[in-house]
Formats: C-alpha cells, structure tokens, sequence
C-alpha cells in the first residue's frame, strides 16, 4: 500500500502550478511510493538526472534533500548547509513547519503538503500527499493485535471532506431526493466558510478527483475516464455520493460542518 504520493514540479516551470486552489491544466505527474521507499530531490546532474524529484534552478543543490516514506506519514531529509526548508499544510490556513539545515528525517503530519524551497527564481517546490493518515478508532479496541488498516481514510477536518459532505447534502436530508450538486452549487454551498472563500471549480472538481481515484479509490470503469477529470463528472459524483452514504462514510451529524443555510 502507497504512503504517499509526491506531485512531481512541472519540468518547464519550477514553480507548483497544479495546486487543489488553481486547479491543473493538464495531468500532472505522480511519484507513489510506498513505506521505506526514499526518494532525492534537488537539481540533480545536468538534465535533471540522479535525483527523482528534478527541481530545475540554479540555487538549489543538487542533491537538496530527500523524503522517506514511513508508516502512514513520511519524513524530510535537509541535506543543505545554509537555508532552511519550509513544508507548508495545504488545509491548514498558514501552518507550516521549517526543517533546519542538516536536519534529518524531520517527521511531516499533514495530509497536503507543499515542499518549498528558496531559489534564485523566486522558490521551488512541489507537493506531497499522504492519502493513508490513520484517524482515531482505526486500531484495535484493546490495543492488542495487529492494526486494522481503514479502507477509507477520510479526514473530517480537510477541505475535500466539506466538499463530500456537500456533495452528499440533498440525498442526507431527502433520501428521496436523488438529485446531486453540480460543481458550481457546491462551491456556492462552500464559499461561505472562511477556509473556502477563495474556493473555485477546478478546486472542487481536484478533490472530487482525489476522493474518488485516491481516498476511496473506486473503480469507475470507462464512466469516469482517467483520473484528470476528463471523463463524466456526473458519474463520478454519482458513485462518490452512492459510497459515502453506503458505508457511513458521511452522516447526519456532518451537516453540521456545512455553513447555516438561509431563505432564498
């Protein structure tokens, strides 16, 4: 099973143009690796070579650094001597945390993460995503015995997670109501929320993506086509809202999540 997945740097623009906020306008590449896989980043030999994460400027080492997957998180390696590295969380409204100069194995908790490093160009960076975070109530009651790995590792406090729960809205307060939002009316439904004021479509249609080929990894057939978003959308939301409400994945009680909804 995948630890985390590392969104790789556009080769022709060193900056991460394929953020959940901006939206991607093409299908970007993925590195998955799984626990114990290590990985380098950093300029690498001429071309890009030697590291697997190639971060094209010229103030940055060639072997900058590298990440470690490890259990349900993963862990950053500073291999430089005079700057400090930031990760930044995703869904975290400005948290981040620095890893020093020389600074091995620094363990990373955030689900989203964006790795970024000081450049002559402005910065480098790109984004790490650890989909398999356990959440409470995933172990064994006694604590005894091995642990019980949850199929679906939802984070109730992330921003995909509103995004489900609005998806799934009309069918928990009707469930005759077979009716789903369309991606516009979920992020009129999100927008009122701090954390989602500058929520767009392409952000909702990323996480939609997210949830379906990553989270809750289904199998949509020719439905859905790839996981860039090209195929049926209404499909896709049509599966995502039948899974999540077929196993509890969002309740009645997360509606509460959602912002006070007012008379026309």
């Amino acid at each position: 099973m995948e630890t985390i997945i590392v969104q790789l740097p556009d080769p022709a623009d060193p900056r991460d143009v394929a953020s959940p906020s901006e939206g991607a306008a093409r299908k970007p590449e993925l590195l998955h690796l799984g626990p114990g896989d290590i990985v380098g980043f950093g300029r690498g030999l001429p071309g890009g070579g030697g590291v697997a994460i190639a971060l094209s400027d010229p103030g940055i080492s060639r072997h900058a650094g590298q990440l470690e997957a490890a259990g349900d998180y993963w862990r950053l390696s500073n291999f430089g001597r005079s700057v400090s590295y930031v990760v930044e969380n995703l869904e975290g409204a400005g948290e981040y945390i620095t890893v020093a100069p020389g600074r091995l194995g620094a363990p990373v908790p955030f689900e989203f993460s964006r790795v970024v490093l000081p450049a002559l160009n402005r910065t480098a960076s790109f984004k790490v995503f650890a989909p398999q975070h356990a959440y409470l109530g995933e172990r064994s009651a006694d604590g005894t015995g091995e642990q019980t790995v949850h199929p679906f590792a939802l984070d109730p406090t992330s921003k995909y997670f509103l995004v489900l729960v609005a998806l799934c809205e009309p069918r928990l307060r009707d469930p005759s109501d077979s009716a789903l939002p369309g991606v516009g009316e979920i992020v009129e439904r999100l927008r009122p929320l701090r954390s989602c004021r500058d929520l767009t479509r392409s952000a909702v249609n990323y996480h939609i993506d997210y949830l379906a080929f990553t989270k809750l990894r289904l199998d949509l057939g020719e439905d859905a086509g790839t996981p860039d978003g090209g195929g049926r959308t209404g499909a896709k939301r049509a599966r995502l809202a039948s899974v999540a409400l077929r196993f509890g994945l969002v309740r009645e009680e997360h509606l509460a999540l959602l912002p006070r909804r007012t008379r026309a």
